[in-house]
């Protein structure tokens, strides 16, 4: 029997979204002329939710996707010959470096990678790492600094946390959609963590239920900028 080339694999949401990126379109340039269910193109992006064969089918047919591509990872990521391959922008390589300000990332659908990157860090301890993204404000003083740039890699495995290590949470509206880089460490509660600042003077722990994490990235790194 002849397998279906529209058939979903366990990292198409993932593909989609290096396609998206390697076109330098946002959620909407990319899906609104096929789908008006962006929040749900989001969800299939980071993983949470499958997509439908027939979604599937349009999306390669409107952006001439190469299948394969899309199914195993192998191949040309265009149909050759194709608009999309012929303006494709030069592909580079590493992890992309986003321009964004993380408290103002507070909506329901949150996807902190929608935007395409400003450029790409290739720095080989790193590359294993999801992004790079600046930090604003001296809640975590003296450990991140207002300025720096911090490289973040996401955690599959809720269940094993590294206690007193740094995290990027991404939590539902029940929590008030709280984005934020703090420390984490246990709490009584096995369904509740805390997430603490490292400046003194920002006193005072904030309880989480886990259930609320949406997402959540280990802070493996950072980049200092010296400011001339």
């Amino acid at each position: 029997m002849r397998k279906n080339i529209y058939t979903e694999s366990d990292q198409t949401g993932a593909r989609l979204r290096e396609i998206r990126l390697a076109k330098q379109m946002t959620l909407l340039e990319f899906y609104l002329p096929i789908t008006k269910h962006i929040g749900n193109c989001s969800s299939i992006e980071s993983g949470r939710r499958k997509i439908g064969k027939r979604l599937s089918k349009d999306i390669i047919d409107f952006h001439k996707i190469n299948p394969r591509f899309l199914n195993t990872g192998m191949g040309e990521m265009f149909i050759k010959g194709s608009d999309s391959d012929e303006h494709l922008p030069q592909l580079e390589e590493g992890v992309p470096y986003f321009n964004v300000n993380l408290t103002e990332l507070t909506v329901g659908e949150l996807n902190v990678f929608q935007e395409p990157p400003e450029y790409y860090v290739n720095y080989r301890p790193f590359n294993d790492c999801d992004a790079y993204l600046p930090v604003y404000g001296d809640s975590m003083y003296p450990k991140f600094t207002n300025g720096e740039i911090i490289i973040i890699k996401e955690i599959k495995n809720r269940e094993i946390i590294q206690w007193g290590e740094a995290y990027l949470v991404i939590t539902d509206d029940v929590s008030n959609n709280i984005t934020t880089v703090k420390t984490l460490f246990q709490h009584a509660d096995p369904e509740r963590i805390l997430l603490r600042s490292l400046n003194p003077d920002y006193i005072g722990d904030t309880v989480l239920e886990r259930k609320s994490i949406k997402r959540i990235f280990l802070v493996k790194g950072k980049v200092t900028r010296n400011h001339l």
